[in-house]
């Protein structure tokens, strides 16, 4: 066998370089045998929800209420300035529902219960003892769902058969602008809490209290339960901290429900 000239063979082997150099900056077929591996989401809980614009919680007395997203001149407060406004939600219920009443009748003290429909079909006597007590009574759907997680037919009907009122309140502050929207549509206003007192957690006398006393500015709406559960805590926290907010001159209103 005859073997080429040796300035052939280095000819030959520079063209079989650059060829194999061209062929590796080239894409590969299949793109994705050569990418690192993709990184997996981190796990994280339920995502905050971002409630309608109007309804986070700042400080009352700003042209557009904060809590329902309706524009109005000052809508949490009366003449006179400080005025709180106490929430109960979940009831009626026929053992803490009586008491809280009893408690708010001797501290002359009016408020707001967002009742379940069911409770209040369940206990229309009470809802009435309410209402002929001077308070006032808010829609908080029929059966307390997480409304975001609701077809559009379930959340018309939660919405719906709850109590005939011109407030509502979404369960578990679960809402979004579709919630806030389907409300509307019954004519009723969103409304949510600036002082969340947790006692639906039983934390204890002095922490329901303290959260009262400690949350206490001129509009201000405080979150706290009659139904769910044993509120033998909210009763007795709501008989001590009212005298002392008396006492600093506030007077307790309910909500124009």
């Amino acid at each position: 066998m005859t073997l080429p000239p040796p300035g052939k063979l280095l000819l030959a082997a520079a063209v079989l370089l650059g060829a194999a150099l061209a062929q590796a900056a080239q894409p590969a077929d299949h793109p994705h045998l050569l990418a690192a591996p993709a990184l997996r989401p981190v796990a994280h809980g339920p995502l905050a929800v971002h409630l309608p614009a109007g309804n986070s919680t700042k400080p009352p007395g700003t042209r557009k209420n904060q809590r329902t997203g309706t524009p109005t001149a000052n809508w949490n407060l009366q003449a006179g300035g400080k005025v709180l406004y106490l929430t109960f939600d979940d009831g009626p219920q026929r053992v803490y529902t009586p008491k809280v009443l009893a408690v708010l009748a001797k501290h002359r003290a009016k408020a707001t219960f967002f009742v379940l429909g069911r409770e209040a079909a369940a206990h229309p006597s009470l809802v009435e003892t309410t209402r002929s007590a001077g308070h006032r009574i808010g829609n908080h759907t029929w059966d307390h769902p997480m409304l975001t997680e609701l077809s559009p037919a379930r959340l018309h009907e939660e919405i719906s058969t709850g109590v005939k009122s011109r407030c509502f309140r979404p369960p578990f502050r679960d809402t979004n602008a579709r919630v806030a929207a389907v409300a509307a549509q019954y004519h009723q206003r969103q409304i949510l809490w600036d002082v969340d007192t947790r006692d639906w957690s039983k934390p204890g006398v002095a922490s329901i209290e303290r959260k009262l006393l400690r949350g206490a500015r001129p509009g201000a709406i405080f979150l706290m339960h009659d139904g769910g559960g044993d509120r033998s805590q909210t009763v007795e926290a709501l008989d001590r901290a009212l005298p002392k907010l008396a006492a600093q001159g506030y007077r307790f209103r309910a909500l124009p429900c």
